[in-house]
């Protein structure tokens, strides 16, 4: 892998001229990452087309922030119906495509997995073969998770290389998106001149996020009904990052595809520096002190389901070869993400996320890697 004169240091400007222009597929716009994503494309002068199931509620960002306004199609489309993918991809006619529709949920999968395989893994393949049929698209990022990795729950960081797994459902269909996206690459897209890449995050938490069974949104929602968060698993460690530092990560991935073919259509981490993963406890604390408000009660003892202890992520490839790093602590982290709890429901949200954006951009510009 290497990098052309002029690529290194790619700054936010850099990106503009990568996606200004570009019709860039998003799915999964309507949930958190997506919307985001969404936000960013749109700031860089993309034409965003997306393709996702209905927000939850109200309040999710997707509807706060009027994303709606910022898309050149809105399409309401069960990725598990291949033929209805095919059809969008082939009106549509996009560029680049970055995929992260989902069943996210590691709770969830327990209730259905027969959902989550179907909607993770076929989807997934719907996605790779809509890709692999449609001449106009050149470049796709596909969004999996860290807990794609075969999780001994060791002390050291997974590598790109190590083995897929997944104790969970959900888990275990984010491993095998990992060897089918693998495969398609090898078979069919290195072939057709198409850079294919996956991207693995942490634990991402920011504002606009709220889905069920994630720390931040169940502390919001407790602070706001003037009650004590329940925390099942205070000592389990994980990557926290900010929502913005794993999008900057496949933003500029997507960039370096279109920027240099056949270099870095491959599997790829995204998480905070090693000295970045804390306890979930260290999280809510820190939230509650930013937040000036609430209280958390320790329920570890009681019976749930399995979920790993610890995880964390080698970003060594990506800060080696992309030049990415990430550009917040934890402290940045979680200020910025009570910062927009605390401001939503009285400012212009997508505004605020714009602002927010700006300011991680100046921070991201400031940290990149020599």
């Amino acid at each position: 892998m290497g990098d052309k004169p002029g690529l290194e240091n790619m700054g936010i400007e850099e990106l503009r001229q990568s996606y200004q222009g570009k019709k860039v597929l998003v799915t999964g716009h309507t949930g958190f990452k997506g919307a985001w994503l969404a936000i960013w494309l749109n700031a860089l002068g993309a034409r965003v087309v997306g393709v996702a199931l209905a927000p939850r509620t109200e309040k999710d960002l997707y509807n706060l922030a009027s994303v709606e306004s910022l898309l050149e199609k809105d399409y309401r489309h069960d990725i598990r119906d291949s033929v209805g993918v095919r059809e969008i991809f082939e009106a549509e006619q996009p560029e680049v495509v970055f995929h992260l529709a989902a069943q996210a949920i590691v709770l969830d999968s327990y209730k259905d997995p027969a959902y989550t395989y179907e909607t993770n893994v076929m989807g997934t393949v719907n996605l790779l073969e809509a890709c692999r049929l449609t001449d106009s698209v050149h470049t796709g990022v596909f969004i999996t998770t860290d807990k794609c990795y075969d999780n001994k729950e060791w002390v050291y960081p997974y590598r790109e290389s190590d083995p897929m797994g997944g104790y969970d459902p959900y888990s275990s269909s984010k491993g095998a998106c990992e060897l089918i996206i693998n495969s398609y690459r090898n078979s069919f897209f290195k072939k057709q001149q198409k850079d294919i890449a996956s991207a693995r995050s942490g634990n991402v938490i920011g504002g606009g996020d709220w889905s069920p069974h994630r720390i931040v949104v169940d502390l919001i929602r407790a602070i706001e009904a003037n009650q004590p968060l329940e925390v099942r698993s205070p000592a389990a460690v994980r990557p926290w990052q900010h929502v913005l530092e794993p999008l900057s990560g496949y933003l500029l991935l997507g960039a370096k595809m279109m920027q240099q073919r056949n270099q870095f259509d491959d599997a790829w981490n995204f998480g905070p520096e090693s000295n970045g993963a804390y306890q979930v406890k260290d999280l809510v604390e820190l939230l509650i002190k930013y937040y000036g408000a609430g209280e958390w009660l320790d329920r570890s003892n009681g019976t749930h389901l399995h979920e790993a202890n610890l995880l964390t992520l080698d970003i060594s490839k990506a800060k080696n070869f992309l030049h990415w790093r990430p550009a917040l602590n934890l402290n940045d982290t979680v200020r910025l993400t009570v910062e927009w709890y605390k401001h939503y429901a009285a400012e212009n949200v997508q505004e605020l996320c714009r602002k927010q954006i700006q300011e991680y951009c100046s921070q991201w510009n400031s940290n990149t890697v020599n």
